[in-house]
């Protein structure tokens, strides 16, 4: 079956166990008007994408090569979905310690986890350290802190720079990581950087890794490459000066970009290990172990966001839905709604999707700020009182970006898999605990003399 044919029938089957997930939410009690908006994680396909990711790369290395799949945890830090990827041979790459926090809970081991940040504290380190997890330095003080912590003698976690190939960026700038003045990494390109590079790993034998990532959505896959091309050189030059293979692994990060147009998966992480195979082929000649660091693309798919539509109305003759989802869940999209746009799927008072002929209207969130748009214009069944609006695509950083505005809680979020069976993943957010986390407990603060 070729990429388009799997893509679309991998797409269709996704679309209809959404369907089925809606309906069971609303007959269950889980979606409704005391829950109006929760967050579904589909099992069965964040299972799929693991399997095809391992198989992509599966493909095209040496056999026996060490390779680390960690995913990241900024995309989707939900520890139940950490630990259905450890189960699905997936690690962590964390940059946080509350990331680190949530992979440790969920059993995720030192040796599959990866720690980057371009502000690790000497507290942060010295734990990565402790615990054997993989660091990559993000900057000349940072190596010469970590000098510090391991002297002479060898860590027990493999150590890294990451570097930036300055090769430009991609359509949207903020998730452009590669550029010339990117805040990642050391600027290859600047006057000595590339040579330092070379230097700190001919001063240090242990210093055996090389990261990079070039960005994620709207970086088109031969910009891709051409980041791991620049970094394998790199290592490559590194080996040839030191005559030995020093540099041991390459950390070729994540950032494949997510098709948010329709259901198809495009494009895949076979396609991608293709690319890479042509591009820069003495990567898989089994001199070299790989780490990935992918995020939305094995989240993005398989969540979506489903708010009850609390009333409807028209402005200047467009019908506008007004939902329970908004900013506090789609930060992203109201802000920046032509970098980051949603599809909108509805579904009637019973969980079904609706039928009915298309009409352009808005479909609004809670918030109280008139950009508190999901979709503006959106080509839709009219939405009624009572249907439910749902966000599609929304598996990574929908349930990562939650906004405080207007102290709305955070919705509810289950895992769903066939048949109607939901676990659930997050609990709601109550409004005690808004209050507690607003300073509940220290009401005369201000009013009491110290």
């Amino acid at each position: 079956m070729d990429d388009d044919i799997q893509a679309g029938a991998s797409g269709a089957g996704r679309a209809a166990r959404r369907d089925d997930a809606v309906r069971a939410a609303v007959e269950q009690g889980l979606l409704g008007p005391g829950s109006p908006i929760v967050g579904l994680l589909d099992v069965t396909g964040i299972r799929e994408s693991a399997a095809e990711l391992r198989a992509a790369f599966d493909a095209v290395v040496a056999p026996g090569t060490p390779v680390l799949h960690a995913f990241a945890v900024k995309a989707t830090p939900l520890v139940p979905v950490l630990r259905l990827l450890r189960d699905e041979g997936v690690g962590a790459e964390v940059a946080s310690p509350g990331e680190l926090a949530l992979a440790r809970a969920a059993g995720v081991p030192p040796a599959m986890t990866v720690l980057d940040s371009p502000a690790k504290t000497p507290s942060e380190l010295r734990e990565a350290l402790a615990l054997g997890i993989a660091v990559n330095a993000d900057n000349p003080q940072e190596l010469e802190r970590i000098d510090g912590l391991v002297g002479s003698a060898a860590s027990r976690s493999p150590l890294g720079i990451r570097v930036n190939p300055q090769i430009g960026g991609g359509s949207i700038e903020a998730t452009s990581t590669a550029t010339a003045t990117s805040k990642f990494g050391v600027a290859l390109r600047d006057e000595g950087a590339r040579e330092w590079v070379v230097q700190a790993c001919l001063d240090r034998p242990w210093l055996t890794r090389l990261h990079a990532h070039t960005g994620s959505q709207g970086i088109p896959l031969s910009l891709m490459a051409r980041g791991v091309a620049e970094t394998y050189a790199l290592a490559e030059e590194i080996n040839r000066r030191a005559g030995r293979r020093q540099i041991d692994t390459l950390d070729i990060g994540g950032g494949l970009p997510v098709n948010f147009a329709s259901d198809a998966t495009t494009p895949t992480y076979a396609q991608y290990a293709r690319v890479l195979a042509e591009e820069v082929p003495g990567l898989f000649d089994e001199r070299y172990g790989l780490v990935t660091e992918f995020g939305r693309s094995l989240l993005a798919k398989h969540g979506t966001v489903v708010a009850r539509v609390e009333y409807t109305k028209r402005a200047g003759g467009r019908p506008v839905g007004v939902t329970h989802a908004g900013v506090q869940v789609a930060t992203r999209t109201v802000y920046a709604p032509e970098l980051w746009p949603l599809r909108i799927a509805a579904y009637d008072s019973k969980g079904r999707p609706k039928e009915g002929p298309a009409v352009v209207q808005d479909v609004a969130g809670p918030a109280c700020f008139s950009g508190d748009l999901l979709a503006e214009g959106c080509a839709l069944p009219l939405l009624e009182q009572g249907d439910y609006a749902a966000a599609l695509d929304t598996g990574a950083y929908y349930f990562a970006h939650h906004y405080g505005y207007n102290s709305l809680v955070r919705p509810a979020v289950y895992g769903f898999w066939p048949e109607g069976r939901f676990a659930v993943v997050r609990e709601a957010q109550t409004v005690q605990e808004v209050v507690a986390e607003s300073g509940g407990a220290q009401v005369d603060a201000l009013t009491e003399s110290p």
